[in-house]
């Protein structure tokens, strides 16, 4: 099997169980999106390929950890080896960080309302990032909303501001003003992804009932006036009720702006804890359409330089999943 055939699989289960020597160094926790509150998640490496996979004590798949990182990955019939990756924050080689662990928007899929997380200090922000500098090459930072959307994009403005310092790239991803990307720029933030979340304004309205769809799409636009075609980012959910031909077009739709649509496997848990996760034939196809799209409108995912699509964890991402 070719990686992403695997990857495929693998995405199409979603989660590990995990036995064999203490792994403890190598768990990421997330504090935002559909992944948080969860009992953690790894990442598992071949080579230069990655796949991440959340922990569940009665997963049908297992990871074996041999000592030293070394593992054996067993899914279905087969069997895998490859090694843990040690996360810098959420993710290898990156300090993915979570500004604020609560958010006052009610988005279907996310658990993140319901567990009420702290917004970290600038202070505590900065300490992060000094404790993995020596291991990453990019920052990311993401966030939810304690207040207002307003608030939160000064708050995040700030934390960049703070950040500069380290000399690296730098990603964010919030819920956005119609100004936030000409003020993320003016900063020196390299790139950004704002999230339409759902293929199909229907699918949004009903997953996202606070949220702005027709807003978003003004800001993506914008960004990429600014950040340039391949530098801006958006999130879609394979899983919340689309057809094949819905998330095809939205895709198109995306990657025709000059913007790299990042197809999220849904992860059922929140107001979605009864649909089911895509299946490893649906992921297949919707990688076929999205590798189509990308190299019909010029877009190379191996250019990115922080957030998702540099990490490759948690999504089949053409050009770097072959």
């Amino acid at each position: 099997m070719r990686w992403k055939e695997i990857k495929a699989e693998v995405l199409a289960k979603g989660t590990t169980r995990l036995s064999g020597e203490p792994a403890d160094r190598y768990i990421s926790r997330s504090a935002a999106g559909p992944g948080a509150g969860g009992e953690g998640s790894v990442f598992f490496s071949m080579g230069n390929h990655r796949v991440r996979l959340a922990l569940d004590p009665m997963s049908e798949t297992e990871i074996v950890h041999r000592g030293g990182g070394i593992v054996d990955l067993f899914i279905g019939t087969v069997q895998l080896s490859g090694r843990l990756e040690e996360p810098g924050y959420h993710c290898p080689n990156q300090a993915y960080i979570t500004v604020t662990g609560s958010c006052i928007f009610h988005c279907v899929y996310c658990p993140v309302p319901l567990l009420g997380g702290e917004r970290k200090s600038i202070d505590e922000i900065v300490r992060m990032v000094e404790t993995v500098r020596h291991r990453v090459r990019a920052i990311a930072i993401t966030s939810g909303i304690r207040t207002t959307v307003e608030e939160e994009e000064s708050y995040v403005l700030d934390v960049v501001r703070h950040l500069m310092h380290f000399g690296l790239p730098i990603g964010v991803s919030i819920y956005p003003t119609e100004q936030t990307p000409d003020r993320l720029h003016a900063l020196g933030v390299v790139e950004v992804k704002f999230n339409i979340e759902a293929a199909t304004p229907r699918l949004f309205a009903a997953m996202c009932p606070d949220l702005d769809y027709d807003m978003i799409w003004g800001v993506l636009e914008r960004s990429v006036q600014i950040f340039g075609k391949g530098r801006v980012f958006s999130n879609v959910i394979i899983g919340l009720g689309e057809t094949d031909a819905e998330m095809e077009r939205c895709i198109q739709q995306l990657t025709t702006r000059g913007i790299i649509p990042v197809l999220r496997p849904l992860n059922p848990v929140a107001g979605a804890s009864h649909l089911p996760r895509p299946s490893f034939e649906r992921l297949s196809a919707i990688y076929a359409m999205h590798e189509r799209a990308l190299e019909t409108a010029g877009l190379d995912t191996r250019q990115a330089l922080t957030m998702c699509t540099n990490c490759t964890g948690c999504d089949l991402v053409p050009g770097r999943d072959a």
